[in-house]
């Protein structure tokens, strides 16, 4: 099917779908191209008139041995994506996702992810979301989930969108952390022009000894307008959690960082750091005096940060 290889060639996941060991779901505008399981995993879907409803669910202690790639992309003219996902790990069970959202069209397109992940006691979950856009700075994407994690379950979410123009993306995610559970989220997102970037990042650390790390790597050039919010609240004796923040402007780029922590145990402990500004000085003339251009220098200083 074109829609299915222009997908693939696009995310660059060529032979996912001939590899019966590895699960995959391909979805175009709200239809469903191409789903496969695989041992231990359960995949359930429901087109509808307005969007596509995914279920997912990690059976007990199995531990899918590849990651599971989704792809989803919006490939014809002036469409609404939206995507209910539901994703159970249930106890002992480890999965990675590899998510491409593709979105080439310079026409406006949306796309709205509604998630609900639940990590149940001792269970593992790695996310790696990819964004890849057009050019033009046309899309409006809107990832929000609300994550539950267990007892003694971890959870890893990496969202990277620096190829192509930013559009609009609204970032929104709500962790819930039981004790001894850790969860590290980063978000990784070079805006150009007029991009709009939000994002917030929370962390509630209601058990014992429940970890968490928020980190955000924004970069807004030109005329690019970023809030960032990350916040941690720590309610539990041996809770931690740690925000870091780096945003570099260049242009007339401005970003807004808001770094919240909320302690209410006096054996719970949260730190911030937070890192605003244009290019390190330093940095920069160290690369002009290897020969390159301010701008050359620029670009490669904050393609570092956002790797």
């Amino acid at each position: 099917m074109k829609e299915i290889n222009e997908l693939m060639n696009r995310a660059k996941l060529e032979g996912v779908l001939g590899d019966p060991e590895t699960a995959s779901l391909f979805i175009d505008n709200n239809k469903v191209l191409s789903s496969s399981g695989v041992e231990g995993l359960v995949l359930n879907l429901k087109e509808r008139k307005d969007g596509v409803d995914v279920f997912v669910r990690v059976l007990p202690g199995a531990v899918i041995g590849k990651p599971v790639h989704f792809c989803f992309g919006i490939l014809h003219k002036s469409k609404v994506q939206k995507i209910n996902m539901n994703i159970t790990l249930e106890k002992g069970a480890v999965m990675n996702v590899f998510s491409h959202c593709i979105f080439p069209r310079k026409d406006p397109s949306r796309h709205l992810m509604q998630g609900k992940i639940v990590l149940k006691d001792g269970s593992t979950f790695r996310y790696f979301e990819k964004h890849i856009h057009s050019e033009e700075g046309t899309s409006k994407v809107y990832p929000h989930a609300v994550v539950k994690v267990g007892k003694g379950a971890r959870f890893l979410s990496d969202f990277e969108l620096i190829g192509g123009r930013v559009g609009l993306v609204d970032i929104d995610y709500d962790m819930r952390c039981e004790a001894d559970s850790s969860s590290d989220f980063i978000s990784k997102i070079g805006g150009r022009g007029r991009d709009v970037i939000n994002v917030r990042e929370t962390a509630t650390l209601s058990g014992e000894n429940a970890k968490a790390v928020l980190r955000s790597r924004i970069a807004a050039r030109d005329e690019t307008r970023a809030e960032v919010v990350n916040k941690i609240i720590a309610k539990a004796a041996g809770a931690f959690g740690h925000v870091d923040c780096t945003e570099i402007l260049q242009g007339n780029g401005k970003v807004k960082a808001y770094p919240e922590v909320e302690v209410l145990h006096p054996l719970a402990r949260v730190t911030h750091e937070a890192n605003l500004g244009g290019v390190d000085n330093r940095q920069l003339e160290t690369l002009m005096a290897r020969g390159l251009s301010k701008t050359e220098a620029e670009d490669l200083i904050i393609k570092g940060i956002l790797s």
